[in-house]
């Protein structure tokens, strides 16, 4: 009997090995091991990872992000393409961003919803406004429109002149950032009557987008406007020396001014934020552009640039896509020293120099890239009854430019000025004034 128990026992334990190894070797047959589990057990989402470095590094279903069925971005499918890349191989960080063979089978998709409008922002004044304020901005910059509202984009009359103002924004790339961003937007909305929202992503190379479908929006809602001011959310406007210039200029008349960049090369780094294939854009040099911080441009202007942006291919840097506006129309921008669209740069002879002061700021018209609290602060100082520079740089009726056009330095002008004297009378003093160096045209307390 013991030997036939044992007997038993043994072929029952061989049966259940047998058992499970062939258990094992289906298992192992039907979900392969290792790294192709979650790809074949989630075929249905799509890997998305953020640049954003403020955004929560994490996977979510592409789905989440969808748009309308009416629509579809432009930036969409590239982004879900070049994401499945990164699930694999690394790829060049402009790769990751952007895919160039999608954007050209995608570039002539450019008409999308306004999700919210207002109609009657132009209607407000008697024969429309002397300035419309247009500032692009992203939904989660609620701060930046805040205080944008609170300082020089203030609603009203200035120096007499009225002015308005609007936000333009796109949906948001993550949408799960800020889960309720679609009823703060009609809140924000409804409290402000300032926000234009359109259904395209808001990304980098979608700036053209919100560039075209702003022009539509004012040849259409703010045809009777004087001046348009279109820049950053992240700039400093001297709104006052901005009217007082424009009430000498024709609004019926061409005009575009700001900060003109000339005979700049297309990038072809791939690193770059801005590279830019030769298969995308040929040339050598672009034409020439305002930089994106702020430019002004009249009534007439904005009209034949509405009309030129659908007659030109769209090109992924908004900048550069309204210089090509330009040179469609033919009209030639006008370089202003008032528009500093890359902050104000110390002179190399005085690197001691303060430049978040005032007195640089009195006679500007736009400065990029200061924070939050730098625009309050400088609104404020500016503003101040108690503002006082050495050089007494306040802002007269009608407002007038200095001539001069570099901080370096120069003596040629009074080298000019002493030879025409010289042959009417014998200079006595000028020959000491000669070797001094040009005054600056601000003071630093």
């Amino acid at each position: 009997m013991r030997v036939r128990l044992k007997g038993d026992v043994i072929c029952t334990l061989f049966l259940l090995v047998v058992l499970c190894s062939l258990l094992y070797s289906q298992l192992e047959h039907l979900v392969p091991a290792g790294k192709k589990e979650p790809t074949q057990n989630k075929p249905r989402v799509t890997p998305k990872t953020f640049s954003n470095p403020r955004a929560p590094q994490r996977l979510i279903p592409a789905e989440a992000t969808a748009p309308r069925a009416q629509v579809t971005p432009v930036m969409r499918q590239t982004e879900v393409a070049e994401n499945r890349v990164q699930t694999t191989t690394p790829a060049p960080l402009t790769d990751s961003a952007f895919n160039f063979k999608l954007y050209l089978l995608n570039k002539d998709n450019r008409n999308f919803n306004l999700l919210i409008n207002q109609p009657r922002k132009c209607q407000k004044a008697p024969g429309g406004p002397f300035l419309l304020i247009a500032i692009k901005s992203v939904v989660e910059d609620f701060d930046r429109r805040e205080i944008v509202r609170k300082t020089w984009g203030r609603e009203g009359l200035v120096n007499g002149e009225q002015i308005q103002r609007v936000f333009l924004l796109g949906t948001p790339k993550n949408r799960t950032v800020l889960a309720t961003w679609e009823t703060l937007m009609h809140q924000e909305s409804q409290t402000y009557r300032d926000i234009l929202l359109w259904d395209f992503m808001d990304t980098f190379f979608n700036l053209t987008l919100k560039e075209i479908h702003f022009l539509s929006w004012a040849a259409e809602f703010c045809h009777n406007v004087k001046f348009i001011f279109k820049g950053d959310a992240d700039v400093f406007v001297n709104v006052e020396n901005i009217v007082d210039f424009l009430k000498r200029h024709n609004p019926t008349e061409d005009l575009f001014v700001g900060d003109i960049i000339y005979n700049a090369r297309p990038i072809r780094v791939r690193k770059s934020k801005y590279y830019i294939p030769e298969i995308m854009y040929g040339l050598s040099i672009y034409p020439a552009y305002a930089g994106g911080g702020g430019f002004l441009l009249s009534r007439c202007t904005m009209r034949k640039l509405s009309r030129a942006c659908r007659e030109v291919e769209l090109f992924p840097i908004d900048d550069v896509f309204l210089g090509m506006c330009l040179q469609r129309i033919n009209l030639k921008p006008i370089l202003h020293e008032g528009f500093k669209t890359f902050g104000i740069v110390k002179p190399s002879a005085a690197p001691h120099l303060q430049t978040f002061d005032p007195c640089f700021y009195k006679d500007l018209m736009v400065v990029h890239s200061l924070k939050v609290a730098e625009i309050w602060l400088m609104w404020n100082l500016l503003h101040s009854p108690r503002l006082s520079c050495t050089q007494k740089k306040q802002v007269k009726k009608p407002f007038q430019w200095k001539k001069k056009a570099q901080i370096t330095p120069s003596i040629t002008p009074q080298i000019m000025q002493a030879e025409c004297s010289t042959h009417s009378k014998p200079a006595k003093k000028g020959s000491l004034e000669l070797t001094q160096p040009n005054k600056p045209t601000f003071q630093v307390f």
